[in-house]
């Protein structure tokens, strides 16, 4: 087992997942990804999750509901919501649901405003156990 807290992304676009996860692997978290948010739910990984990054436009069942499905289980995991719909509306729903950070797809390619994010993600989690 890692000491490295464990940063979990559900992402149903498979290229984007993929390039989100080397990046934050890259910045020295350990990683897991999802291509749904049912999938990440039925994974053995919710409760080891440190940081959730969610986009918030997904089939089924999007990044709002599965915070949402979280938190009414009992997982007070802090979340990054993405989205390439950058509508304040949305924005303000999920901030007001507890998001970390909202941030608009694309990302930079050098992380920092998403390493900002999950330090700020990591520190609200507290120490993992």
């Amino acid at each position: 087992m890692t000491d490295k807290p464990l940063i979990v992304i559900v992402d149903d676009d498979d290229v984007f997942r993929a390039a989100l996860e080397n990046l934050v692997r890259s910045l020295g978290w350990g990683t897991r990804a999802f291509a749904s948010a049912e999938a990440y739910l039925q994974s053995s990984l919710v409760n080891q999750t440190s940081c959730l990054i969610a986009d918030i436009q997904m089939p089924k069942m999007n990044g709002l509901e599965l915070h949402e499905r979280l938190s009414t289980s009992g997982f007070d995991i802090p979340v990054i919501f993405i989205t390439a719909h950058p509508e304040e509306a949305l924005k303000a729903r999920a901030l007001n649901a507890g998001a970390v950070c909202f941030l608009h797809k694309p990302l930079d390619l050098q992380g920092r405003r998403l390493a900002e994010c999950v330090e700020r993600a990591l520190q609200r989690r507290g120490p993992h156990p």
